[in-house]
């Protein structure tokens, strides 16, 4: 079974290209882009192992969502790109992230 990654993100369109550009590494992905969603996924999937959130939210948002999810799933790693790499720096920061914290630890 493969690991699950939630990425949440502004626009719906941005987590299907984020994973259909990562689709060489062993994930499911599950997406999310606002609160009702992240909670759908949390609730709908036990085996999410991290979030990654990108940089396209408000900060207040942001803050709402990592509330939400610590709230609901303290076990879960959560994720927070840079606004500096802008759009083109989601994929690589969700390899890095997922190589080290998800399939790393799988191994391990």
């Amino acid at each position: 079974m493969k690991p699950v990654v939630l990425l949440v993100g502004r626009l719906p369109d941005v987590i299907s290209n984020v994973a259909r550009q990562l689709e060489d590494l062993p994930i499911q992905w599950l997406g999310a882009h606002d609160r009702e969603e992240v909670i759908h996924q949390l609730e709908a999937e036990p085996g999410i192992r991290a979030v990654v959130m990108g940089a396209g939210l408000d900060d207040a948002i942001r803050g709402e969502l990592i509330g939400v999810i610590a709230a609901r799933r303290p076990d879960i790693c959560i994720h927070l790109k840079d606004r500096a790499s802008g759009v083109p720096g989601m994929a690589p920061f969700v390899r890095r992230v997922v190589e080290m914290e998800v399939l790393e630890k799988a191994r391990v």
